[in-house]
């Protein structure tokens, strides 16, 4: 595909693990890397400023969402979403095809494209490979990913199959439509595209859909799709396993939709380089936060005359400043600062957490940083579940 400049370097390897740099016109992102979902132009109760100082280098938007409101003319206008959201860092954006899979009460499916409600206002809308990639050069992100449709977690093998044909369909249309904006705009003016890959738990799919994939276009990234939709972890981690010996090594791998610290570990112990999700943030809201042993619940009881941090390792506003006494009165107030401060220890958590994994891959010895990490993740009062 012919695009802007772009190029990975892997600087380290330890197994399957990989740190690297993915240098793109706006800016280089550091692997392995999470990036926070601002499916709006916002990452919920953040500034862009607070994420710039939380470490974050590049941000997720959605294409189906945005489309939808602010809409095509009010972002052309404001000149796409960076300007709009006064963000200056690279943004991703998802195509609209995990919406495909979550929405479906409210769309139907068919080989050419997706007739969808809308569930703002019920309006009926039309979604195509090709649309999407318009919508995602309105919104002038850096890295578009391509059209696809994503099966749920236990589908048969015959819908997984048929989900792998019509993504690859979307994605040969993809390609064709990529290369006339690429013709009209300008290299400079066009995203990175990624594919994704499906397949769903079935390994055969798996391979299939990767090696197809590969056979359209000389992609500068792939994205691993349709996982963490409802399939138990050991097959993510399988089919992770499956594919890490089968994708190009020398371009970026994101596996979409994951963002639990412990299976952000486990897979990039598995070679994946970028990651998001918006469980940082949704857990936030909900007053759990993560933290080196576990995930914690600040509501309970027992934090009420605590003058602790809420995690003593972290270098967030929140845990320098806060003691979890505090946080735990603002949620039991309804008080929205609470909720805010979470969501951002919950953002550089992650962000922290990539850069400990990045610096034990350089250092060569990132599956015993990983073991000492998860144990103590994973055996914090109760197995990181605590109340």
């Amino acid at each position: 595909m012919t695009g802007p400049s772009s190029g990975f370097r892997v600087e380290g390897r330890d197994g399957p693990a990989r740190a690297g740099v993915f240098a793109i016109p706006r800016g280089e992102i550091h692997t392995p890397c999470f990036m926070p979902v601002g499916t709006l132009g916002t990452v919920k109760s953040l500034t862009p400023e607070d994420l710039r100082g939380a470490g974050v280098e590049i941000l997720l938007g959605n294409a189906y969402h945005l489309y939808l409101r602010p809409g095509l003319e009010v972002l052309d206008a404001m000149g796409g979403l960076h300007a709009f959201m006064t963000w200056d860092g690279p943004i991703l954006t998802d195509s609209g095809g995990y919406q495909v899979f979550s929405l479906t009460r409210i769309n139907e499916i068919d080989d050419e494209g997706v007739t969808f409600q809308s569930h703002i206002d019920g309006s009926r809308h039309r979604f195509t490979p090709e649309l999407s990639l318009d919508i995602q050069a309105t919104i002038g992100s850096d890295i578009w990913m391509a059209f696809d449709e994503c099966p749920p977690g236990d589908a048969d093998e015959e819908t997984a199959r048929i989900a792998v044909e019509r993504s690859l369909t979307w994605l040969a249309r993809c390609g064709t439509r990529y290369e006339t904006l690429v013709a009209e705009r300008g290299s400079d003016r066009v995203g990175a595209l990624f594919p994704i890959c499906q397949g769903a738990s079935y390994p055969g799919l798996r391979l299939e859909s990767l090696r197809r994939t590969l056979e359209i276009g000389d992609w500068p990234g792939i994205g691993i799709g349709g996982l963490s939709v409802g399939e138990g972890k050991d097959v993510t981690r399988s089919v992770l396993e499956t594919l890490e010996p089968e994708l190009p090594a020398d371009r970026p791998r994101y596996l979409m939709g994951v963002g639990y610290p412990d299976d952000v570990v486990e897979s990039i112990r598995r070679g994946v380089d970028m990651f998001d999700c918006v469980a940082p943030t949704r857990n936030g809201r909900n007053g759990t936060a993560f933290t080196s042993d576990g995930r914690l619940n600040i509501k309970g009881a027992r934090f009420a005359k605590d003058e602790r941090p809420l995690d003593e390792t972290c270098d967030c506003p929140c845990c320098s400043v806060y003691t979890k006494a505090y946080l735990r009165h603002l949620f039991v107030s309804d008080e929205l600062l609470g909720l805010r401060l979470l969501s951002l220890h919950n953002i550089r958590f992650l962000v922290r957490l990539t850069s400990s994994a990045r610096a034990a891959i350089l250092r060569g010895d990132f599956d015993g940083w990983a073991d000492a990490w998860l144990d103590r993740y994973r055996d914090g009062a109760g197995g990181g579940q605590r109340a």
